[in-house]
């Protein structure tokens, strides 16, 4: 199987245009503002969202990353980056990529500026490829992650979801993100909507498991942050697979009594302990797993119409990857 690192291999190339790009995009006159980006800059992550933007564009034109690919991967980049600065803010998280969130050490009013200011520069790239589409394609984009993340908090409020309602949330306020990294890079290559639309589907397919195992995460403690960390999500309210499937096993014994709990306006350190325990006792983490392989299979099968080349391996084995990956 291909590793995720050497598709990584593959494109860093590119992946150095593209981050040139990003630096010169987010170029200001403000001290604040460039000490700010420089720092968050500093750490990557993946960037696996701008390597499935290259992979498309690969695919659908003829082998080869265009400058157009190149400007709609950064666009995808720095919204990605924006959705992730005012995630911080939301989140009142203290961290972000392992180092200290830009709300932590400036504040969230520079965080919400700073997240806005990427914005506009993911609406600069997908100006410079001159493609009407991609710019659709950005504004549809926003629009869909902000509807997710609404949606998302005005379930956690009312502690009710089931499972068709978790996955209309995280098909928004995620695997849009993904579906739209295949679009712009076919049309930033030329490609047509006929030829984007067994594409469009495995990518959302691939953004849906992402979620479902960055959720398995939240039930186990990550022993590179020193502290415990399982349960962030239900801290927030937030209900996820491996849970929504145990409190749909009615014939529990303890059904009711965990339906109750988790219903509870605020839930303290041992609701949440004792609320994960039923989730993993229950096989939620095991139903959660199954959900993933399934949709990997049938995922498997829409790329059959683009034939057998290096960029197809290297979509199927990053879905591979999105489900074994240990964070």
């Amino acid at each position: 199987m291909i590793s995720f690192k050497k598709i990584q291999d593959s494109v860093s190339g590119d992946l150095e245009r593209l981050n040139r790009v990003i630096g010169d995009t987010l170029k200001s006159q403000s001290p604040l503002m460039q000490q700010v980006v420089n720092n968050f800059l500093a750490s990557k992550g993946k960037q696996l969202r701008p390597i499935l933007v290259m992979l498309s564009g690969r695919l659908l034109g003829n082998g080869t990353i265009s400058d157009n690919v190149i400007y709609a991967g950064a666009a995808i980049e720095l919204l990605h980056n924006a959705s992730l600065i005012h995630d911080d803010v939301i989140d009142e998280s203290q961290q972000r990529r392992g180092h200290p969130s830009i709300n932590r050490i400036w504040d969230n009013h520079i965080a919400v500026l700073v997240g806005d200011f990427f914005v506009s520069g993911a609406l600069y790239c997908a100006e410079r490829t001159m493609q009407f589409k991609i710019i659709s394609v950005m504004a549809y984009l926003g629009r869909e992650l902000s509807l997710g993340e609404i949606e998302q908090i005005d379930n956690a409020r009312n502690h009710s979801i089931d499972e068709q309602t978790y996955i209309s949330i995280i098909r928004r306020k995620t695997a849009s993100l993904f579906s739209s990294c295949v679009q712009v890079g076919g049309y930033a290559a030329g490609a047509d909507d006929a030829a984007l639309t067994e594409l469009k589907q495995y990518a959302e397919m691939l953004g849906i498991c992402f979620q479902i195992k960055d959720d398995i995460f939240d039930y186990f403690d990550n022993p590179a942050v020193g502290k415990p960390t399982a349960g962030n999500d239900l801290r927030e309210g937030k209900m996820t697979l491996p849970l929504i499937y145990a409190l749909s096993r009615t014939e529990l014994p303890e059904h009711n009594a965990m339906l109750e709990l988790s219903r509870k306006q605020e839930l303290q350190a041992e609701d949440i302990a004792t609320l994960i325990r039923f989730a993993k006792d229950a096989g939620g983490i095991e139903y959660a797993y199954g959900v993933m392989e399934r949709i990997r299979n049938e995922a498997q099968h829409l790329l059959s119409r683009y034939g057998e080349c290096e960029a197809v391996e290297q979509f199927k084995a990053i879905f591979d990857y999105i489900i074994e990956r240990s964070k």
